[in-house]
């Protein structure tokens, strides 16, 4: 057979095609062995990574209220899965008065304006919806320590969880390009040296086109390849935010509605297993103390498979 060779396409922000080989040919036998011990990857089945979420953020919230302190968290949205958190608070009666949540994005118009907490295709609304408002009304915190994202606090946001002591919890899950939270590796807002960037706070960013890919087959944008539905910019947390919060959990088990179909099955390998760069913002969990957790799914063997399309 001829040989055919090809650079990626300057449209793909990490580009080394020798580390791409490398992270492809990573087996699912091998993927949870890292050089760092305190970043501990794990392989479990998509529902028990779901369950270990929920049950995580149940254990702090209601830790902290048996100790008779506050706890803060930085929450990843849209998640579904805090209607369950919400349930065991009601359940077992957690008086939730020490509970303070940080969105950890949310989506920005093409002028860098922050969308509302009413729209509900935002990230604010989503965590307000399935979380807050989901909990018995004499059981919730008060309004004002659900913190989302606004045009008006996203240039103080990193002080305001600085000067609660710094997240508790981080939770996070890498985007298509890597991404960690919407933290791209191709955004101009976040050009720099590794060093530079790990020093970064909130700000509004440019998504990558793969991210509106990404976007496009949630279900809030109806699953069907919109792309114009999804916001051109967004407001997130920076890496100094991560790094700086107490504990760190990081899920990969995003799929296709069910399907073997996963465009985290390389990124996974390439955060996890590849160099520590701002071109794969993620992979700075190699770096810290981090339970990473990967699906069966997401770690299965790279291979081709002619019988299957798209």
């Amino acid at each position: 057979m001829e040989k055919f060779t090809y650079s990626p396409s300057l449209h793909v922000p990490f580009r080394d095609m020798e580390v791409l080989e490398y992270a492809r040919n990573i087996k699912r036998e091998d993927i949870e062995k890292h050089s760092n011990p305190d970043f501990n990857i794990m392989v479990r089945k998509a529902n028990e990574i779901e369950f270990i979420f929920i049950t995580d953020i149940f254990y702090r919230i209601k830790q902290a209220a048996d100790e008779g302190r506050k706890v803060v968290l930085i929450f990843p949205n849209p998640a579904p899965a805090y209607r369950q958190v919400a349930y065991l608070i009601n359940k077992f009666r957690v008086n939730c008065e020490h509970v303070h949540i940080f969105a950890m994005d949310e989506y920005a118009d093409e002028y860098g304006n922050v969308a509302p907490e009413s729209w509900k295709w935002g990230f604010t609304y989503a965590m307000n919806h399935n979380f807050y408002y989901q909990i018995d009304e004499d059981l919730r915190p008060p309004k004002k320590q659900i913190v989302g994202m606004t045009t008006e606090n996203i240039g103080h946001y990193g002080k305001m969880i600085a000067d609660m002591g710094n997240a508790d919890a981080c939770y996070s899950g890498p985007g298509w390009t890597g991404h960690l939270a919407f933290i791209e590796p191709d955004a101009p807002e976040f050009e720099g040296t590794l060093e530079e960037w790990k020093q970064m706070g909130p700000r509004i960013v440019t998504l990558s086109p793969f991210t509106l890919a990404q976007n496009s087959l949630h279900g809030s944008f109806g699953m069907s390849g919109d792309i114009a539905r999804v916001p051109p910019k967004a407001a997130t947390i920076g890496p100094a935010e991560v790094i700086a919060s107490k504990y760190r959990m990081d899920s990969n088990s995003l799929g296709v509605h069910g399907t073997l179909t996963s465009w985290q099955r390389l990124m996974t390998r390439l955060v996890a297993h590849g160099p520590v760069t701002p071109k794969l913002p993620t992979s700075i969990h190699q770096l810290l103390k981090t339970d990473f957790y990967i699906s069966e799914d997401s770690a299965r063997n790279i291979e081709d498979d002619w019988d299957k399309g798209y």
